[in-house]
């Protein structure tokens, strides 16, 4: 299937849904469960993956931030941006890949793709962030503990843009699910092959969070994309 070569591993039910104007168009009446069915039967149901490696190392003298976030619900875009790092590989071997994602619209607002997780890197990220802003509203940073989000330079671009700092109360990566949940939706539905070196992944990374913005529909957001609710929400 066409969406299935721009998302391999995209479920079943946003397929369904993105699939409605086909479907239409050629006469064919399929409900959500035919579609299920028909899925199975081709075995193109897409099976979870679990994996997990821990990337936070929060036992360091750096200033802590508090937690800005318990029962807190985002109402706009650019309110609050979550930040996280996760790690990919390459035959050149380990990297990682700094996000920092909308906490309302759901999009990627700014990635970096290193070799180490060096705060000087993962700042990278916050910046190009900041740069694809559309409002100049208060924000508020909300991150784990990690020595990288507690680092001068980081706190120092926050500062400067007048970003409020949140984090988690300790290492739990339930405060900062959106963070967690945006790594595993790029590393689960668009990052499946392998790449010889840093940079084909590095272009890759850019490929799947380009097609995650602007194609892929959200549950959470009544099945628009990030792109979309970002920009009809700033407009």
């Amino acid at each position: 299937m066409r969406l299935r070569q721009h998302m391999p591993r995209i479920g079943g039910r946003k397929l369904y849904h993105l699939l409605q104007e086909d479907l239409h168009r050629l006469g064919i009446k399929m409900g959500r469960d035919r579609l299920f069915d028909w899925l199975r039967e081709y075995r193109l149901l897409v099976r979870p993956r679990k994996n997990y490696t821990k990337t936070t190392y929060s036992k360091h003298w750096m200033r802590k931030h508090p937690n800005l976030l318990a029962g807190y619900k985002p109402s706009r875009p650019e309110q609050v941006f979550v930040s996280d790092i996760t790690y990919v590989e390459s035959d050149e071997g380990v990297h990682y890949l700094s996000m920092v994602t909308d906490a309302f619209s759901r999009k990627i607002m700014g990635h970096v793709l290193s070799y180490s997780m060096a705060a000087s890197e993962v700042v990278g990220a916050l910046k190009q962030a900041i740069k694809n802003r559309i409002t100049k509203e208060p924000l508020i940073h909300h991150s784990d503990r990690g020595l990288q989000y507690c680092s001068g330079c980081y706190q120092k671009v926050l500062r400067k843009h007048q970003i409020t700092p949140s984090m988690t109360d300790g290492y739990d990566c339930y405060q900062n699910a959106l963070a967690e949940r945006m790594n595993g939706i790029l590393k689960q539905e668009f990052l499946l092959h392998r790449c010889k070196t840093f940079e084909d992944l590095r272009k890759l990374v850019k490929e799947a969070i380009d097609t995650y913005n602007t194609m892929r529909p959200h549950i959470a957001l009544g099945m628009q994309t990030p792109e979309n609710v970002h920009q009809k929400a700033s407009g």
